[in-house]
């Protein structure tokens, strides 16, 4: 696992923007599928505005199919507030994506649990993930995997804790009793199957989440602990949200000293 410390949010976004252009141009020389795994919420919205900028520049995104980590259950197709319609508003549309290859879990489907398994059957065949684009929960969570979930869990229905809703309630105008209960997420064992995982956190909000996953022990009760078990991660987090990393100054040392053929 690698830790990058940086100054700030924007210098974060720049770094997971890196992260994902090169796990992308390498999926392509790879020649096999170009499969980009997707987050939503406030976490990558930097890294996703350096994406479109770069765009303007000439990355290129042909041939490349999204995929979302999560759904609500509940909410109507095309209700602003669902990760389909986020996604589609704050990134995909612009790169130039058809809706067409940004796939998503069906959480307005009459059976979400039954979504869930094709969701995952969907996942698996389009190839492995390139690069999975993570944040983290207050709480630890990964995707919508709240504490206690399984290690090895596969994509399936998850109730949503009460800190959750409350942390997603400013997305629903405030109001708590608006945020579905219930979502279809990828599940840990799901995520971990991507090549390369890239979680950005910034903020002091995150600082005992971030130090948990990252230098706590391997636990279902810190669901970002995970991560650990994963050949090939980036932590990108702002000195906020790392100020509670024992190895703080390790992780710095380690980046002013890391070889240039080395990437991200």
């Amino acid at each position: 696992m690698e830790v990058v410390l940086l100054p700030t949010p924007e210098d974060c976004g720049r770094v997971v923007a890196d992260a994902v252009a090169g796990s992308v141009l390498d999926a392509v020389a790879r020649g096999g599928p170009v499969v980009l795994g997707l987050a939503t919420g406030s976490s990558p919205l930097l890294a996703y505005r350096e994406l479109l900028r770069r765009r303007e520049e000439g990355l290129g995104f042909t041939g490349v199919q999204a995929f979302l980590l999560d759904e609500y259950v509940g909410l109507p197709a095309g209700h602003p507030e669902s990760y389909r319609e986020v996604i589609r508003r704050e990134l995909t549309d612009a790169l130039g994506l058809d809706p067409a290859v940004v796939h998503g879990p069906d959480g307005a489907a009459s059976d979400p649990l039954q979504a869930a398994r094709d969701y995952e059957q969907l996942l698996l065949s389009a190839g492995p993930v390139a690069v999975q684009v993570l944040g983290i929960g207050a709480n630890g969570h990964l995707g919508f995997n709240e504490p206690g979930s399984s290690l090895a869990s596969r994509t399936r229905v998850k109730t949503l804790t009460e800190q959750t809703r409350s942390d997603n309630a400013r997305f629903f105008g405030g109001d708590v009793a608006a945020v579905p209960r219930h979502v279809i997420t990828q599940g840990l064992g799901t995520i971990l199957g991507a090549r390369h995982l890239v979680l950005v956190a910034t903020g002091e909000a995150k600082a005992a989440a971030v130090a948990a996953a990252l230098e706590g022990p391997l636990t279902a009760s810190c669901p970002g602990s995970v991560l650990q078990l994963h050949p090939h991660v980036t932590a990108v987090v702002d000195e906020a949200a790392g100020s509670r990393l024992a190895r703080a100054e390790h992780y710095r040392y380690v980046l002013s000293h890391k070889l240039e053929e080395q990437g991200w």
